[in-house]
C-alpha cells in the first residue's frame, strides 16, 4: 500500500486533487454546501481527474457527510500549499522531476516510533514523516503496526532500480511495476511504502 504525504484517504485525497489539479469543470449540485470559491475548485479536480464513477461517488461522499470539515481541512492545505509547494506536488509521467531535486527537510524514520522500518536509513520529509507518526499510531490502536519498506528515493537510486527492472523483466513491464527516474513520488519524500500488513488494515480506522 503507497501513502502520499500526509493524506491516506478518500476524504484527504478529494482536496488534495483541488489544490493540486487546475482545469475547466462542470457543475455538481451535490456540492451546494460549500463556499462558492471552494466549490467551484472542487468541481474542476473532479473533471480534470479521470475517476470511476465509484470512486467519484465516494469522493462525494466524503465531501458531504462533514462539509465544513472538508472547509477547514481544505483552507489548511491550501495554507500548506503556499508556504511549501513542494509539499504536494504532483510527479508522474506528464511532470517529472529533474535529477537534482532533494528536499531540503528530510529526516531520518529510524528511532522509537510506533511504526517499524525494514532497513536503515530511510527517509522523509519532515511533516511526511510527522503524518506517518500520527497514522502509526491510529494503526496501533486497531492492533496493526505498519512496517515501512520503503521512503525517499533519489534520483539516481530510483535510476538505479529501474534499470534493474528493465534488465530482469523488459522495459514495458519495468514501466509497469516502477517509475520511470524523475517520475517518482518517492523523490519527493513524501511517499512511503507499506510492506506486511494483512488486508485487515483496509478496513481499519487509519
Amino acid at each position: 500500500m503507497r501513502v502520499l504525504s500526509v493524506l491516506a484517504t478518500a476524504f484527504i485525497l478529494a482536496f488534495i486533487l483541488v489544490v493540486i489539479v487546475s482545469c475547466s469543470g462542470q457543475k455538481n449540485n451535490r456540492l451546494s454546501s460549500l463556499p462558492t470559491d471552494i466549490r467551484t475548485q472542487v468541481e474542476e479536480a473532479l473533471s480534470a481527474v479521470q475517476f470511476s464513477d465509484t470512486d467519484r461517488e465516494r469522493v462525494l461522499d466524503a465531501i458531504n457527510k462533514d462539509p465544513s470539515g472538508f472547509v477547514v481541512l481544505f483552507r489548511e492545505v491550501c495554507e500548506v500549499m503556499k508556504k511549501d509547494p513542494d509539499l504536494l506536488s504532483r510527479v508522474d509521467k506528464q511532470k517529472a522531476l529533474s535529477a537534482q531535486y532533494v528536499p531540503m527537510d528530510l529526516v531520518d524514520l529510524d528511532g522509537a516510533f510506533p511504526y517499524i522500518v525494514s532497513k536503515k536509513g530511510m527517509k522523509l520529509r519532515k511533516p511526511a514523516q510527522e503524518a506517518l507518526v500520527r497514522m502509526a499510531e491510529m494503526a496501533k490502536k486497531d492492533g496493526i503496526t505498519l512496517v515501512v519498506s520503503s521512503a525517499y528515493r533519489s534520483y539516481d537510486y530510483q535510476k538505479t532500480v529501474f534499470e534493474q527492472n528493465v534488465n530482469e523483466m523488459g522495459k514495458a513491464e519495468a514501466e509497469r511495476v516502477s517509475a520511470v527516474p524523475g517520475m517518482s513520488q518517492h523523490q519527493l519524500g513524501t511517499a512511503v511504502d507499506f510492506g506486511s500488513i494483512s488486508d485487515e488494515f483496509a478496513g481499519s480506522a487509519a
